[in-house]
């Protein structure tokens, strides 16, 4: 029996859209890379700071022979709208059940068919591994990288979710890394909010909005004003990617957003209780980061808006019990009305606790006594 070819096949009786499969070597041609990253600071939070377990998969999984690498596209049909007012933007990645529970659950069916016939020793990861996904999955032919540093496949475009699985397998592995086809295109460069797409194939984090949305550091206010009403991540660069134009959709329903239609209610967000908000919207792969974050991107969305009746929803945040959504909410109420938040933000400095919310603050209204 070909055992790949039984991976294969098993793979697509469980609806898994694509898999593809790659050897074990370290991923030298990214260390240097690496290094620079890690001595610009643009690393983020979420990744692993050893920069040998990025590239080496011996050193995650000893074993290793061959790995595993699946992709399931998100990229579903859905257009209804909600009919409230304070719609704040979920990234197709947030619109449907988390995607780390539906690939796990691809994972595990995949374990037990190929366990069936043989049994094997394994490690799998659904964006939480620290080695590289996007690398194992240009290597494994899932997709060539775009400009946007998505990864990129012919037929179903880059709304993709990439998990890997490293094995103790030894399967024939197609050297089949892929060359892009962005040729001189540049529009995801161009429509970047942010200009985190510093130049093709590179991206700093730092600056994007999907990091923006996720991250618990302060967020520079030049930066805020770039994210508009978007609550949890940004897709602008794959909507304007042409690859995205008439591909295979998606047709797994878990994605589809039945519960929040592709929005979150900020009105709600800003007041309900944690309770409350597990209830309603932690089934998201956007919860995982809290409901605070996501209160605090509800806020800079209110300021974007550039409504000035948004100044009574903010007000009473200046009361939060959590350091940053004051700060926030101060910074909002300053950006929708210049005068009448100078006055709010020295008031509230008189009773503000927080020495480092105060600090924040008063850069507040220094930078407004600058702009005069």
């Amino acid at each position: 029996m070909n055992l790949k070819q039984f991976i294969v096949d098993k793979s697509k009786a469980l609806n898994i859209d694509l898999i593809g499969f790659t050897d074990c070597e370290p991923l030298f041609d990214l260390e240097d890379y690496l290094v620079l990253r890690q001595r610009k600071s643009m690393e983020t939070e979420f990744e692993e700071k050893d920069l040998k377990k990025r590239i080496n998969p011996k050193l995650i999984f000893p074993a290793c022979k061959t790995i595993i690498v699946i992709g399931l596209s998100y990229n579903v049909d859905y257009n209804e709208n909600p009919d409230y007012d304070l719609k704040g933007i979920l990234s197709k990645s947030s619109w449907g059940l988390d995607y780390h529970r539906v690939l796990k659950d691809k994972f595990e069916q995949l374990i037990a068919e190929i366990k069936r016939i043989k049994d094997f020793e394994y490690k799998y990861y659904v964006d939480t591994g620290p080695l590289i996904d996007r690398e194992l999955a240009n290597r494994a032919g899932i997709g060539y990288y775009g400009k946007n540093c998505s990864i990129i496949n012919d037929e179903y475009g880059s709304f993709i979710f990439i998990g890997y699985m490293l094995t103790n397998l030894e399967l024939d592995v197609e050297h089949s890394k892929k060359e892009s086809k962005c040729g001189n295109c540049s529009l995801c460069i161009d429509y970047c909010p942010t200009k985190a797409l510093e130049r093709p194939y590179r991206v700093n984090p730092k600056k994007c909005i999907s990091y923006l949305t996720q991250t618990k550091n302060w967020i520079p206010y030049e930066l805020r004003d770039k994210m508009g009403v978007k609550i949890y991540g940004c897709d602008t660069c794959q909507k304007v990617c042409p690859k995205n134009n008439g591909v295979k959709k998606s047709y797994h329903e878990e994605f589809i957003p039945w519960t929040t239609m592709g929005y979150i209610n900020i009105e709600e967000l800003l007041c309900i209780s944690n309770k409350q908000f597990k209830a309603r919207y932690g089934d998201m792969a956007g919860s995982w980061r809290g409901k605070n974050i996501l209160k605090r991107n509800g806020i800079i969305a209110l300021a974007n808006m550039k409504d000035k009746g948004n100044i009574k929803l903010l007000e009473p945040l200046l009361k939060d019990p959590n350091p940053m959504i004051r700060e926030c909410a101060a910074w909002a109420i300053q950006k929708l009305d210049c005068n009448y938040g100078k006055a709010v933000i020295e008031k509230r400095i008189r009773i503000e606790n927080d020495e480092d919310t105060k600090k924040k603050m008063r850069n507040l209204l220094n930078n407004f006594l600058t702009n005069l």
